[in-house]
């Protein structure tokens, strides 16, 4: 076989290797994103929670 035809051959393999792995790579990359995301949501609501029971110790600390 001569040169030519075994690289145009590989040409297309290589070709739907490469869209595989950045495929792969977009789909971790997506994942990544949505724990980060989920984190910041979690983060949010401990601060939400710790700042509505900041407000009801002060309101109870000014009813007594």
């Amino acid at each position: 076989m001569n040169i030519g035809i075994i690289h145009s051959l590989e040409v297309p393999h290589l070709s739907h290797d490469l869209v595989n792995d950045r495929i792969q790579t977009l789909h971790r990359e997506a994942e990544e994103q949505r724990l980060i995301a989920s984190v910041q949501r979690v983060e949010r609501a401990r601060r939400q929670v710790r700042r509505a029971n900041e407000r009801l110790r002060r309101a109870l600390s000014q009813q007594v």
